[in-house]
């Protein structure tokens, strides 16, 4: 334990023994501008001299960041979110491996910022250290547990910020407080010198407002060798989890739908999470509830998310409730509350359901898939809110942050403007160990998607041409069941309700070319897909389709002609390479 001395430590740094980095210390003031409470320290640790030349700079030369309170410096005490954890610990001895890399490769640190207490908590707010202000909306909580560093983004007063993530800790302060936010796939990025909350959970992640300063972060903290980018080839849109949203789910699927179909020429497809991850995870009929407030309408999420608290508490205790008994520190009351509670799966059924969790978003998205779900309910809750302390309003949170948590797999917070003055987001989850993938990924779409934000923000749609296409994407998805179901007509039915409400979407004519196919109506089905390609050049369908229906007419030449556009579209596409080898043994 500490001297009585130790804690004002907390403001002076002693010092920093890491080869080729130099130590500057000053007392912490007031900046140039406000810095909204992020900071509970000030400091800076200066990166090695750049080599000579012809040697290439540092790779993050000219980018300052900051650290949550949880990641140790050398001479400092790290107070974990808690004057009282400050005054009975020690300054530290050794510093983050991960804050020593970025140091190492350029970066300035510049100070440790604000997070929850003990990081335990997913709203941002601090007795002990107040809560940071959000600059995105001030009258809004900025999410927690890593506040502080998002604010710190946010506001402009760094390049990126580290936080920590156990369940949800830095992707819900980035969703409220719009900037990028990454949490890595677990244990990927060394959790040396953190303090832990739940291990089984926990990772450093980080903030960006600029994809390529997230990506080259990334890139080191990840030991990522050069490799060429990679396109995801598909997208999935989990339906049911957008049900949960307090935003129109239309405003946040919009954009990813038109920014997919606009850099990669392909459809998003939809998928029910809960009933999908009921059918791979038999470990989540272990839970059994009493809780009513509708979340039998999504049994699996609400099991998944509860066996994540379960594991978090568990861990949680594990790992501080010895300091907790024998300081007795005043700890905030509803986290006393939440480690009071009785219950809860036992820790074999929580880490069964990791396991499961992991081989079920992996097989779903592969290497090269994309799940997109909200990040967040909505909008940031304002400041004392009942809705903070509502259980269903948190467990509704935690369901969706459970999926990266709990499977390991990787996610991106990506901001997409605002609604009623509020930051909204939406999340891209990529498989475990897909971190290169999904962080490439943003690199691609990020100005087409916040282009596709703004043309949404412009756009004076009346509400009767809304209400059209949200009738309009209602049809196509009974045309798609009727067509799964091989109801051929009843589908071409739908698609042409989904065609006379919204005339300029190239799915619905390309669904129906699709289903004309199956009646052998051919002709409707190359005027349908010559429709869909006139909207959307790009439609790899539409001249496969068109392709196929070609050559049931006879006209060879046009249908050859169609598969090698889809071919140059899709270079690896197998139908079309099949179809033009077929047609070029029939027809030399």
């Amino acid at each position: 334990m500490a001297s009585s001395g130790a804690a004002a430590n907390l403001w002076v740094l002693l010092g920093l023994g890491i080869a080729g980095v130099f130590l500057a210390a000053r007392r912490l003031r007031r900046p140039a501008r406000p810095d909204h409470g992020a900071f509970i320290a000030r400091l800076e640790l200066l990166p090695p001299p750049q080599p000579p030349p012809p040697q290439a700079p540092h790779p993050l030369t000219g980018l300052c960041f900051a650290i949550a309170d949880a990641l140790h410096v050398s001479g400092y005490i790290t107070s974990f979110g808690s004057l009282e954890w400050a005054k009975t610990h020690d300054a530290e001895t050794q510093t983050s491996p991960v804050v020593s890399a970025l140091v190492n490769d350029g970066a300035i640190c510049v100070g440790k910022t604000v997070i929850d207490e003990m990081a335990y908590s997913i709203h941002g707010e601090n007795k002990h250290f107040d809560t940071p202000t959000n600059p995105a909306a001030p009258d809004r909580i900025p999410g927690g547990c890593s506040s502080g560093s998002a604010v710190a983004v946010a506001g402009g007063m760094v390049d990126f910020a580290l936080g920590i993530d156990s369940i949800g800790g830095v992707r819900i302060p980035g969703a409220y407080c719009g900037v990028l936010a990454f949490r890595p796939s677990h244990a990927v990025v060394s959790s040396g010198g953190v303090i832990p909350v739940a291990p089984s959970l926990d990772t450093i992640g980080w903030f960006a407002r600029d994809p390529s300063v997230l990506r080259r972060v990334g890139h080191l903290l990840l030991r990522l060798p050069y490799a060429d980018i990679r396109q995801p080839r598909h997208f999935y849109i989990a339906d049911d989890c957008f049900e949960l949203s307090k935003i129109p789910a239309r405003r946040l699927t919009q954009v990813v739908t038109k920014s997919v179909e606009k850099l990669f020429g392909r459809q998003v497809s939809r998928v029910n999470l809960n009933n999908y991850l009921a059918s791979r995870m038999a470990s989540l009929e272990n839970y059994s509830n009493g809780h009513s407030n509708g979340d039998s309408k999504f049994p699996s999420l609400l099991a998944l998310a509860s066996a994540m608290r379960s594991l978090h508490k568990h861990e949680f205790k594990d790992q501080h409730m010895e300091w907790i008994n024998s300081v007795k520190p005043d700890v905030d009351a509803r986290i006393v509350s939440s480690l009071s509670e009785n219950g809860g799966l036992d820790m074999d059924s929580c880490q069964n359901a990791r396991n499961e969790a992991r081989l079920a978003l992996s097989a779903l998205l592969k290497d090269d898939g994309i799940l997109v779900i909200p990040t967040s309910l909505g909008c940031p809750p304002k400041l004392n809110a009942k809705e903070l302390s509502s259980e269903s309003y948190n467990a509704q949170t935690l369901y969706l942050s459970s999926l990266a948590s709990m499977s390991g797999c990787c996610q991106v917070s990506i901001p997409l403007g605002t609604h009623d003055k509020c930051p909204i987001s939406v999340s891209f989850i990529a498989r475990h160990g897909g971190d290169r993938f999904l962080l490439d990924t943003v690199q691609t779409m990020y100005a087409t998607i916040q282009e596709q934000v703004e043309i949404l923000a412009k756009s004076n749609v009346s509400s009767k041409q809304a209400m059209n296409e949200e009738a309009a994407e209602a049809a196509k998805e009974k045309g798609n069941a009727a067509f799964k179901e091989k109801q051929w007509q009843k589908a071409v039915n739908f698609y042409t309700e989904a065609i006379k409400l919204n005339e300029k979407v190239a799915t619905y004519y390309s669904n129906r070319a699709a289903a004309f196919l199956e009646l052998t109506s051919y002709r409707q089905a190359e005027t349908d897909c010559t429709s869909a390609i006139n909207l959307d050049p790009k439609s790899v369908k539409a001249y496969l389709r068109r392709g196929t229906a070609r050559e049931m007419l006879g006209y060879y030449k046009e249908a050859v002609d169609d598969f090698n556009h889809a071919l140059v579209l899709e270079p690896m596409n197998k139908t079309a390479g099949v179809a033009i080898n077929r047609l070029k043994k029939l027809f030399p």
